[in-house]
């Protein structure tokens, strides 16, 4: 069970202080005109206090707007990620605890109590309470005709949905005849898994509540085909494409699309405050300005942004540092807690029968991985800073294994050569080529995003490597989207991409990224559609190695042990390794963060990861806070 002695404790002391009364300055002037309550007829009786002074961070001052850029609209994700508002999360150092809730009462994995904070209010001021819950439940994630698939995975037990029980305003309980471990872990994700949704707004779009008429009048002047679609065009949360839907987190969208530029303006209701009693977030805005990719590290070197990750790799660490000085940036330097920098994910679910043999032949994934001069990328691309092998686990990890990381990861083009001709690919062209069985030449296309400009150079050098034992790679890069389409439908025989997101993990996370359970996998994505459809879609594993994986996943979810847990994920994370599902290279690599002088509060040195510190999410950038009042420049109207 997660305590809430300590939040109670701060909170019953947080309405003593004076500085309770103290307003944001975009906020100050909508309470004395009479349009906004005061701060504390916004707050929840019980605000989640900031452990601010335990983390050694100080007590901040409100103003500002944030400036950053994104490159296109579908890219404001990144800022809920940002916010990282769950009903649990975790924090700097991985341990999960209760955010938008204050209490959850866990027993023994097959219950769950979410004790909600009373007085919680959405950014609108409608009341957040357990009905918001029941309307998900009921309304949404068993409606055939918007969630066909049924309640996401997470909340399903060898095909036993939760027991949902509403019991009062403030408690909630989920459960279920089997553990489900991976329940609270789920929900603290960098993509979170809404399992609630506000009913006072939703509901006017559910053909149960709605007018239908108007509901399909809506849905054709969009062009969409039912009021199913229309519905979960409008609930969208997480890519924050409807400013008009209430939210929980520090910032609201207020502008829609098509836009070059996209503010979100604080929260009047967020549930967070500081241990002075001031309301949280202290930054009142945020300005994401819509720009190209490519230019991202330009502008950030051209002092036009204020906080910047995304779209920045290793490679610009050189241009950033030379342009600190004249516009007042710091460039910080976080080690990325990824698998790999790089990897190869040779889809063993391919349409291509000669190309989907050759990927399932353990023999043809080894002689790539030995290919590749790892030291070379290293060197080239990480400034010698990386750890070169294997897609595992950081050496930070409890989970690392020094076995793991170098097994068929070292250089040895000879042996990968003799592995090769092995799996059948023993004759070549004029050109020294290989050919295929069925006589074609081994061009061995590799898609990639075009937005990854530091995985093209990675595969511009490996495909020398490749070259020098007969494979000829294509790289073809393509609009990210596209790309997930192709592999969804099996057409894509490899793709380049980032290594596991969660390198820093401890046993009790679950080890959803080692199993075929997510068709964003790109080394499986037809058994992860199986999976996410409970084989409505996609192919089931009819591969020895792969059942292994889903045996073992299947052992951590009814482990009632911590050693039992952490023998599944060792078990998991060694035949990875064995196997070459997936083909790292190099791990390790620095996330270049360009923050303005002037932003406090942002550590210095971190750990990167999409999970599961949902980038810089974990550490709260509802704290940073300008060290001058003053609004910074390009602000919008």
């Amino acid at each position: 069970m997660i305590s809430r002695r300590t939040l109670l404790m701060a909170a019953a002391g947080l309405f003593a202080t004076p500085a309770l009364a103290v307003e944001s300055t975009l906020l100050g002037p909508l309470v004395a005109a009479g349009k906004l309550p005061p701060q504390a007829d916004r707050l929840p009786k019980q605000p989640l206090v900031a452990d601010m002074l335990v983390r050694k961070r100080t007590i901040g001052q409100y103003g500002g707007d944030m400036r950053t850029l994104v490159a296109k609209p579908k890219d404001l994700r990144y800022l809920t990620v940002m916010g990282y508002t769950r009903l649990v999360g975790y924090d700097e150092t991985l341990n999960l605890k209760p955010d938008i809730l204050v209490d959850v009462v866990n027993e023994g994995d097959r219950s769950f109590t979410f004790v909600l904070r009373e007085g919680h209010r959405w950014s609108d001021g409608a009341p957040f309470t357990t009905d918001d819950f029941r309307f998900y439940w009921e309304e949404v994630a068993l409606d055939a005709e918007l969630t066909p698939a049924g309640p996401p995975a997470f909340m399903v037990v060898d095909g036993e949905p939760p027991k949902v029980e509403i019991l009062d305003a403030t408690h909630v309980r989920y459960s279920w005849s089997h553990p489900n471990p991976r329940f609270l872990p789920s929900l603290a994700g960098p993509r979170p898994e809404w399992i609630y949704t506000p009913v006072h707004y939703m509901k006017q779009f559910h053909k149960k509540y709605g007018d239908m008429a108007k509901l399909t009048g809506m849905a054709k002047s969009l062009e969409m085909n039912s009021w199913a679609a229309l519905y979960n065009q409008l609930d969208d949360p997480y890519g924050a494409s409807n400013p008009d839907m209430p939210t929980l987190d520090p910032w609201w969208i207020r502008t829609k699309a098509p836009s070059q530029q996209f503010i979100f303006e604080r929260n009047p209701y967020f549930h967070r405050v500081d241990p002075q009693g001031q309301q949280l977030p202290y930054i009142d805005r945020i300005v994401a300005n819509v720009a190209a990719t490519g230019l991202f590290a330009a502008k950030a070197n051209a002092g036009e942004v204020d906080l910047l990750y995304r779209g920045l790799n290793t490679g610009d660490i050189p241009m950033l540092k030379g342009g600190e000085a004249w516009h007042k940036y710091h460039t910080l330097a976080w080690q990325i807690a990824r698998g790999s920098a790089f990897a190869l994910y040779p889809n063993l679910t391919c349409n291509d029968p000669v190309w989907r043999a050759l990927n399932r032949d353990v023999r043809f994934r080894r002689a790539l991985s030995l290919s590749i001069d790892r030291h070379v990328l290293n060197n080239t691309l990480y400034f010698r800073r990386g750890i070169e092998g294997n897609n595992t686990m950081m050496p930070e990890s409890a989970l690392h294994s020094e076995e793991d990381r170098k097994a068929w990861a070292t250089f040895d083009p000879k042996l990968a050569s003799q592995l090769l001709d092995e799996a059948g690919l023993d004759k070549r062209e004029g050109s020294g080529t290989r050919l295929l069985p069925d006589g074609r030449l081994a061009e061995l296309i590799v898609e990639v995003s075009s937005e990854a400009s530091d995985i093209i150079d990675a595969l511009e050098i490996t495909s020398e490597f490749w070259a020098d034992v007969g494979i000829k790679m294509v790289i073809k890069a393509e609009d990210s989207g596209a790309l997930n389409k192709r592999a969804y439908a099996g057409q894509t025989v490899m793709v380049a991409s980032q290594g596991l997101d969660n390198a820093y993990a401890t046993a009790v996370m679950p080890p959803t990224e080692l199993a075929p359970l997510k068709q964003e996998k790109m080394a499986w994505p037809k058994w992860g559609q199986y999976a996410e459809t409970a084989g409505k879609a996609g192919e089931k594993v009819d591969m020895p190695e792969a059942q292994q994986l889903l045996d073992l996943y299947s052992q951590w979810m009814n482990a009632t042990t911590l050693d039992e847990r952490t023998n599944a994920w060792r078990d998991l994370l060694r035949i990875h390794a064995d196997q070459q599902f997936v083909i790292g290279t190099v791990q390790g690599a620095l996330q270049p963060i360009v923050v303005t002088k002037t932003i406090q509060n942002i550590p210095k040195k971190a750990i990167f990861s999409w999970e599961p510190t949902a980038n810089l999410g974990a550490y709260r950038v509802d704290e940073f806070y300008y060290e001058q009042k003053t609004a910074q420049a390009d602000t919008a109207p």
